[in-house]
Parts: C-alpha cells; sequence; structure tokens
C-alpha cells in the first residue's frame, strides 16, 4: 500500500477504490497519503461509518454492511471456519462487501461486453444464495493445496458446527496440525527456512532527533476507532491522547505532565500533550496508533491540517512483506508554547454525544492544537448503574480566537441556555461558563452539567472532577467563574479521589482499587480474589486482568507496612 499511495501521489494511479481500511488514519507519512488522495481523478471509498478521515477524500461514498448484518463463513487463527449469519438487517442501502462488487462488475460488463453472459452468475438479491455460492467457488480454487476445504460445505458446518481446515473431500475430519507427514508445500515437499540478518531501524535517532517514536495499541481501543471510539466508556482507561516520555527526558525538555509539545518527524509535525510515563525508557516516546486526525488535530503555521500519529511515521518498509516500519520513527521533542488555552466538557443527553462530538471535532483545526474525545461516567466502587456521555474538548492558541467560535462551541455544548452561568472579559480572552442540573424530583442534588475555560484553565482539575463524579455543585456557582486555580476546601482532595480507571466493564478507579488492597492481607491469589469479592473488577471480560494483578503486587497492605 506505501507504494501504491506514492505512485498515486505521483499521479501514476488515477483512482482508488478503498473498501474496510481508513488510509488518511492508519498508513504512514500521512502527508503523501492525502496528496494522493486529493490528486486520484476519482475516490471510492466502501466504508460503514461516515466519521472516518477517509470519507473527506470519497468522490463515491458507497455505504457497507458492518460484522453483525453480514452473512457467510469466518475463519479464527486456528484455521477453524464457522458460519456467520446477520443478527440485525443492513440499515438504509448499506450493502455486503461482495453485494457491492458484483453489482459494479454487472453495470461494467453490460458497458464493456454487452449481450454476453455475466461471469459473475452471483444472486445480490439473496444474500445467503450469493455469500455460499461465492464460498463454493472459493472452495473449489483450494482443491489439492495445504488449505484444502472442498470436504466442506454450508450444509456441513451447520450441522457438524465449526471446522478446521484442510478439510479434503471425502474427509471426514480438518486437521489439528498442519504437515504431520513431513511434505511441505514447495516443489520438492521439503521446508525451507529464510535465513535474515539483522537490520537496524530505518531511520535512527540523530542529534537532530534524538528520540525514537513507536507507536502500538491502547487496551480498550481497536484501530482507528471508527467503532470504539464512538463509545465513551472505553476512554475510561486512556481518556485523551498523550505522548508518554520517560520524566527524566521530560525534566530536560522543561515539560510537565499535561504540558502541550511540538513533536516533529522529517515528514511533519504534530502537537500532543506529554505524560509521564515509567514505562519509557530513556530517549523514547510513546503515542498510541489510534490517534489520528479525528481525536487529535489542530493546524501548522502554513494553514496544513495536522494529521495524527501517522503524521510523524516513516514509509521504509519490509521488501518482502511491503508491511511498513510503523514502530519507530526518530522525533525532536519541543515545549508548544500556546498561552491561550480552552477545555470544555459537557454530559450530553443520550442518543447526542455522537453527533456533537463530530460536530466539534469538525473546528479542531481552527486551532494550532485541538483534541476531542467522548467520555462516560465511572463508578468508582464497581456498583450497579448506567453511565452517562459526554464530549470533552481541548484547544490551544496563540491568541484568543475569533467570538463566534467560542460561541459555537458553547452552543453545541448546551452552554448557550438562558440559565448557564457566564463570565467574559475580552481584554485578557478569559471566557467561562456553566450550567447546572438540578434534580427532576425531591432527591438528589444540584450537579455541573457542562462547563466551558477559556484562557485561564488552570481550575480544570477540581472543576473537572465536580462533573465527572456528580458531586453537589450548587454552591460553587460563583468559584466555578472565578479565574486561578484554587479550589474550595471541600473539593481540594476530588481531583485525586476520582483516580483513573482500570475496569472499563464497570467503571472501577485505580483509586478504589488501592483503598481495597491496602486493606487485604495473604497472598496474591487471595488480595486478588478479596479486591474481587467487593468490587468485581476483572470479573467481566477479563481484560484488566494484567494490570490489577500488577496492582496487588506493588501495593502492599497497610498491615502489613506498618509491622
Amino acid at each position: 500500500a506505501v507504494e501504491m499511495f506514492q505512485a498515486a501521489a505521483d499521479g501514476e494511479i488515477k483512482a482508488l477504490w478503498i473498501a474496510c481500511t481508513n488510509p488518511a488514519q492508519s498508513m504512514p507519512d500521512q502527508a503523501t497519503v492525502r496528496r494522493a488522495l486529493q490528486r486520484a481523478e476519482f475516490v471510492v471509498v466502501q466504508e460503514a461509518f461516515a466519521t472516518t478521515a477517509t470519507c473527506e477524500y470519497a468522490d463515491l461514498l458507497l455505504p457497507a454492511s458492518t460484522w453483525g448484518e453480514k452473512t457467510g463463513t469466518v475463519t479464527n487463527s486456528e484455521r477453524r471456519i464457522s458460519r456467520v449469519r446477520s443478527a440485525v438487517p443492513a440499515p438504509g442501502e448499506a450493502r455486503h462487501d461482495w453485494q457491492i462488487a458484483v453489482q459494479f462488475a454487472h453495470r461494467l460488463e453490460a458497458r464493456l461486453r454487452p449481450g454476453q453472459p455475466t461471469l459473475f452468475p452471483y444472486p445480490t438479491a439473496q444474500a445467503d444464495a450469493g455469500a455460499e455460492a461465492i464460498w463454493n467457488e472459493h472452495r473449489e480454487s483450494t482443491r489439492g493445496r495445504d488449505l484444502d476445504i472442498t470436504g466442506l460445505s454450508y450444509a456441513r458446518i451447520d450441522a457438524q458446527g465449526p471446522q478446521q481446515w484442510p478439510y479434503a473431500d471425502m474427509a471426514r475430519t480438518g486437521k489439528a496440525r498442519l504437515y504431520e507427514d513431513g511434505l511441505f508445500p514447495t516443489p520438492d515437499g521439503r521446508a525451507r527456512f529464510v535465513p535474515l540478518e539483522y537490520r537496524g531501524v530505518a531511520e535512527p535517532r540523530s542529534t537532530r532527533r534524538p528520540f525514537s517514536l513507536t507507536t502500538g495499541r491502547l487496551r480498550d481501543q481497536w484501530h482507528g476507532m471508527s467503532r470504539t471510539g464512538t463509545l465513551g466508556h472505553l476512554f475510561g482507561h486512556a481518556p485523551e491522547p498523550a505522548l508518554q516520555m520517560h520524566a527524566q527526558d521530560m525534566a530536560t525538555q522543561g515539560l510537565q505532565d499535561g504540558d502541550l509539545a511540538y513533536v516533529t518527524s522529517a515528514r511533519g509535525t504534530i502537537v500532543v500533550p506529554v505524560q509521564a510515563s515509567a514505562e519509557m525508557a530513556p530517549e523514547q516516546v510513546f503515542l498510541a496508533m489510534h490517534w489520528g486526525g479525528e481525536y487529535l488535530g489542530g493546524h501548522a503555521s502554513t494553514g496544513t491540517r495536522l494529521a495524527g500519529v501517522n503524521a510523524l511515521t516513516t514509509p521504509a518498509f519490509c521488501p518482502t512483506s511491503k508491511q511498513p516500519e510503523l514502530k519507530h520513527a526518530a522525533v525532536k521533542v519541543l515545549k508548544a508554547e500556546l498561552p491561550w488555552r480552552l477545555v470544555a466538557r459537557a454530559w450530553l443527553p443520550e442518543g447526542e454525544a455522537l453527533a456533537t462530538r463530530n460536530a466539534l471535532a469538525a473546528l479542531m483545526d481552527a486551532f494550532p492544537f485541538a483534541l476531542c474525545v467522548p467520555f462516560s461516567g465511572t463508578v468508582p466502587d464497581g456498583s450497579a448503574g448506567t453511565p452517562r456521555t459526554g464530549v470533552l474538548l481541548r484547544a490551544g492558541a496563540h491568541d484568543a480566537p475569533p467570538e463566534a467560535l467560542l460561541e459555537r462551541i458553547e452552543a453545541l455544548m448546551l452552554l448557550d441556555r438562558p440559565d448557564a452561568l457566564r463570565y467574559q472579559d475580552r481584554r485578557h480572552g478569559q471566557r467561562r461558563s456553566a450550567r447546572l442540573e438540578r434534580p427532576e424530583g425531591p432527591e438528589g442534588h444540584t450537579t455541573l452539567a457542562a462547563v466551558l475555560l477559556a484562557g485561564d484553565t488552570r481550575a480544570d482539575a477540581w472543576i473537572s472532577a465536580l462533573l465527572l463524579q456528580g458531586l453537589p455543585a450548587e454552591a460553587y456557582g460563583r468559584q466555578l467563574l472565578a479565574p486561578g486555580a484554587q479550589a474550595p476546601a471541600a473539593l481540594r482532595d476530588a481531583s485525586q479521589d476520582q483516580g483513573r480507571q482500570v475496569c472499563g466493564c464497570l467503571g472501577v478507579s485505580d483509586t478504589a482499587i488501592t483503598r481495597v488492597l491496602e486493606g487485604c492481607e495473604g497472598s496474591d491469589g487471595e488480595r486478588l480474589a478479596a479486591l474481587q469479592g467487593q468490587l468485581r473488577c476483572g470479573t467481566h471480560c477479563g481484560s484488566c486482568l494484567p494490570e490489577l494483578k500488577r496492582m496487588v503486587r506493588t501495593t502492599p497492605a497497610k498491615a502489613l507496612a506498618t509491622r
């Protein structure tokens, strides 16, 4: 794909058809990729989610079905083939990928070979029959090969359940292990080992770019987050984009947690908050692969839109697999002096958060730095409850932006209502607005539903805790609008108590886990069981279990620590 996009950027490829991928987020060297998408004369994007970065470049946007709407088969990593059936119908004009391809082929062959029998005799009007016909053709193409599945059929999989390949004609079962007979799919039947010599990184560190940037996954996110990024509770473990650095490197660069930094490679620059991490070695930095331009943005001094983490990564690739070297790029990290800041948070009505986030994300290009992510309410003690959903917008600039832009943000955050509290100092670029939400019945208390801090945002720590934890807020109306970082006495510990979410299923924070572990004695297994008995963290999907076990090992019981 790297070579293909370079050819399109050079004008050698005139048309691109992109299905089930998001190259304007996932490919390295985004400047070249976006130049290719702009230069191509015709770009078709076949996609289920219209919010991906690549959709912006589509001349023709074809709505595709998603996993829960598909019918056919799926093969897992142990070569086991299972039947897949639609759980829900595809909405609107959305069609299965194979239907789109076949219907396009029918129209094309009507122009190129009119009156002749079709080369694509698959019934697109009957999804199950069409998918089976295509699978049967694929099945025949495997005959005599190491992946031979000529002994399988939809009927057999339906009757006997998932089956492993190879499953040749006349076979009774599949094979759990390949090449047991010592014969391999080579001309002489012998296995071949490929000796490889070590190769250093394509782009070593230098005095000009002294840091090694690596990218990777976050625990609760998937690829470009077109799907997982719609759910606020999946951001609890890693709420915002952040460049992780060794604390010593941050001190050398004059950076503190939360400061903005320019991160620059030979291909581009982005602006991102920094975060100290004990997992980073000196001269190493990490930024998750998911943070594309849909969530992390802004504009350069030239007006060019910033494109997320892959604006930095190198297009160097393995000559055999063609896989790009996304895990290493040489970068420099410098503090970004953007004195004017904005932070806006709001709980939003159910069903409106996604549309609001998309509308706010469209405004990110108005600032030199911006990020926009959803968030969800946490349940620190692991009790049951329905989490609320909200949206967070952060931005930074050299000077205050036009007032109309701030008014637009306030309107999207529902801060333009008559009952909103407001403060403004145009001379110094200061602006604050807040909206309180009163309980509908006699029970409950007034909470902070939305807030915008512009100019001076130092109070964000205690104000965000007030909003996220749903603490009583009626007494703090004046302090919500006052400049400065000083928190009310009753809320000075609120930001520490909030903690970081560890268990996404039940919204359990690290502070809640630490409190329980400090009161638990026994072996690691006994302490983990006691923790799960009280908070239930790690008892659902299990993705937080590795972190829970680390916390068990590193958090001593207070009773033991004082002996």
